[in-house]
């Protein structure tokens, strides 16, 4: 078996879209790459590497194709230093080139206002001239590295058409002939790219907003017990099992458990819930929240990348990283992209030519055909909106672990949930014991409890917690044998006890008639009830109530509201799944489901052509939620619930499940609504500056709004609430 290992790659250098496919191309052409996404709006890679690779030789393929590439410790904060200081050179470098380009410009605006006052020429050689070369240095550099790889990019498209119009300017100057200039056209076209770009930069860190407020939830020390005394360390150099005083106030360096105090904690930006939540001594922690009122000793359970928090940030920078389906079309556009916008270019010059225009009006108008062109809006479109759009689900508390579950989601058309711990609270109690005649209820309690010593079910729990409620004495048994869905059998003296549904009791031939109107008021009431048999005998049954989560019956009439059908799927007898769907509003249930058999549901709904979500704990409906369309994990953010799922719900709302369907369907449309921009700025541009009737200038505009544009709407998406939250905020 094969060893998947998973390497991040800080790229510098990209331009557009073609240039992630470059870098994509690259990286998957190293020994050992099984997988390899490029990520536009992070300027990141992720590449799995299988069996020997060295990930030295990712960051060489990548200098190999002409970009520069670092690799990026997992976990790692943002370096916002570096980035602010990226950020000031960028500003000085727009700064100046505004100063140069305006003196050109400013006698043009003049013109249009019946003012005829131009520069020497010299003076505007000697503005354009570092325009030129200093601030469009970049998109040369880059345009001749992709030149060596045979590729086309945007850098390519600026530097032909800027070049083309400074010099056809110095031809002119040179020749003496008293044609007209064009460098403002040549100066103005890069700094408004530049412009572009830096808004561009501006704008896509606020769609990183959400992983670096998740990364800023990580304390850089902690105070950590040494004997009677306390001792700063670093967060990183804890051991699961060192005892950390949190104050009032501060945040919990790692997941653990309450030793001594008691406070709350706010857990809102890892969970969604805006309510503090209340600890004490023998609760777990999470890493990141935030200590209320109280002095707390917490023992580590947790520490570095095994931490809620920290698993958290991998799945959102992997969704991030990963690609929605659609990204595969903008692929093959932008593949073809740029020498389409070349053929175009050479086919408008040559047009005009044989229009019988100049060759200075053949030449303008490929160059605006040139710089309109904007493979870059057409990179960002989808990168964008996906990580907008996780990073508000993760703040409302829902872990979307890829893209593609991110875009599939908004076709969803049935949501299936699991009942127990989903729809219920999950902590089900013992509500009747019912012996059969000639026996007591702590003889049947009691039997009931030694068969399920060691078990985890929720059932088991139950009569375990009802029996110690009682101080009754468990016997030890022998002989356990699981019967997934029905039951489980043992030995408790020398006597074959049986404790299971009335599946197992048939399996038995065991007559229930005794009991059968008792338990079917039971079940009526929406419990589920637990027989017992010893020796081929009815000892009696035992009838167990879970209660249903506060946003159960909401999230269902809003779920079906939306126009999507629910549907209950519960290993529970038929009376009680049905009264539990009464009180839910749910009309579909499928009920008495082995484990094996909840799979085969979701795929007789998927056979009728539905799209089908299944909403389970993230164990037991493991292979459901395999099978469905979208699994859900509903749960607190357990390990098992994240690895179930490629969506899970960071605390048991089901309200949640409708939240995770309208973030994606707001994203998929800001998906849409990227690509109409990014491709109608082409489709209406290149064809306008072909026929002549946008200038060169104008056509930089454009270019550099489109890309703008395109963040700018995706950024739209931080608007969006959870129905979750709306609704606690109005109770």
């Amino acid at each position: 078996m094969s060893i998947h290992r998973t390497y991040d790659l800080a790229i510098e250098g990209m331009s557009c879209a073609a240039c992630v496919g470059r870098v994509e191309k690259a990286l998957s052409a190293t020994p050992g790459v099984d997988r390899a996404a490029v990520n536009l709006a992070t300027e990141r890679a992720r590449v799995r590497l299988t069996g020997p690779g060295d990930p030295a030789d990712l960051v060489a393929a990548v200098e190999q194709a002409g970009y520069h590439a670092h690799l990026i410790e997992a976990g790692a904060r943002p370096d916002d230093a570096a980035e602010a200081a990226s950020l000031r050179w960028e500003t000085i470098r727009l700064a100046a080139a505004i100063a140069l380009t305006l003196p050109l410009v400013l006698p043009m605006i003049g013109m249009a206002a019946g003012v005829h006052w131009m520069l020497p020429g010299w003076v505007q050689l000697a503005l354009a001239l570092p325009v030129q070369l200093w601030i469009g240095g970049r998109f040369y550099a880059n345009a001749w590295k992709a030149l060596k790889t045979r590729t086309g990019t945007m850098d390519q498209l600026v530097a032909l058409g800027t070049s083309a119009a400074f010099g056809l300017s110095l031809y002119h100057m040179a020749s003496g002939n008293g044609g007209d200039l064009y460098f403002e056209a040549s100066a103005a076209i890069l700094t408004l790219v530049t412009l572009g770009k830096y808004l561009e930069t501006r704008a896509r860190r606020g769609t990183a907003s959400a992983i670096r407020a998740l990364m800023a939830l990580r304390p850089d020390e902690a105070r950590v017990k040494r004997g009677e005394s306390t001792a700063m360390v670093a967060v990183e150099d804890l051991v699961v099992g060192d005892v950390v005083v949190v104050k009032p106030g501060e945040r919990i360096p790692a997941d653990g458990r309450i030793e001594n105090g008691s406070s709350q904690l706010d857990e809102s930006l890892i969970t969604g819930e805006s309510l503090p939540i209340d600890k004490q001594a023998g609760d777990g922690v999470t890493g990141g929240s935030v200590n209320g009122s109280g002095l707390l000793e917490i023992a580590v359970t947790a520490i570095g990348g095994e931490t809620v928090l920290a698993r958290i940030i991998e799945s959102v920078q992997g969704a991030q990283a990963s690609k929605a389906p659609v990204q595969r079309l903008v692929d093959k556009v932008s593949g073809i992209f740029v020498p389409v916008v070349l053929a175009i270019a050479v086919a408008t010059f040559a047009g005009w030519l044989l229009a019988g225009a100049d060759i200075e009006t053949g030449l303008l108008n490929a160059v605006a055909v040139l710089v309109i062109a904007c493979p870059c809006a057409l990179g960002l479109a989808t990168p964008t909106a996906i990580m907008a759009g996780t990073g508000v689900a993760t703040k409302a508390g829902i872990l979307i672990k890829d893209a593609e579950a991110l875009e599939r989601a908004h076709n969803i058309q049935v949501v299936v949930f699991d009942k127990t711990g989903t729809l219920t609270i999950g902590q089900p109690r013992v509500v009747a014991v019912m012996p059969a005649e000639g026996r007591t209820e702590e003889e049947l309690l009691g039997l009931a409890a030694a068969v399920q010593q060691g078990s985890e079910h929720p059932l088991a729990r139950a009569i375990l917690d009802a029996a110690a409620e009682r101080g009754l004495s468990v016997a030890k048994a022998s002989g356990f044998d699981s019967l997934p869905g029905r039951g489980i059998t043992a030995t408790i003296g020398g006597r074959a006890i049986l404790v299971g549904s009335p599946r197992l009791m048939r399996e038995h031939g065991i007559a229930t008639q005794a009991l059968d109107d008792r338990a079917a008021d039971a079940e009526g009431a929406g419990n589920t009830v637990v027989w017992l048999a010893a020796d081929g005998a009815l000892l009696g049954a035992i009838a167990i109530g879970d209660t249903l989560r506060d946003s159960a019956r909401n999230a269902i009439q809003e779920i079906e509201k939306a126009g999507i059908s629910t549907v209950l799927l519960t290993g529970d007898n038929r009376r009680a799944a049905d009264a539990i769907a009464r009180l839910l509003g749910i009309t579909q249930v499928r009920a008495e489901v082995l484990p094996e058999g909840k799979a085969e549901v979701i795929r007789e709904i998927q056979a009728g052509g539905m799209v089908v979500a299944m909403v389970g704990d993230g164990v037991n409906d493991a292979p459901a939620l395999a099978q469905a369309d979208i699994g859900i994990a509903l749960g607190s953010g357990t390990d098992v619930a994240m690895e179930a799922a490629p969506v899970t719900l960071m605390r048991p709302d089901p309200m949640l499940v409708l939240d995770a369907i309208d973030v994606s369907r707001a994203t998929v449309r800001k998906i849409w609504q990227n690509l109409f921009w990014a491709f109608i700025y082409n489709l209406i541009g290149v064809p306008l500056a072909a026929f002549g009737l946008l200038s060169p200038v104008l056509a930089g505009a454009a270019m550099a709004a489109s890309s703008v544009s395109v963040v700018s709407n995706a950024l739209l998406l931080k608007r969006w609430k959870p129905q979750a939250g709306r609704k606690k905020e109005s109770t």
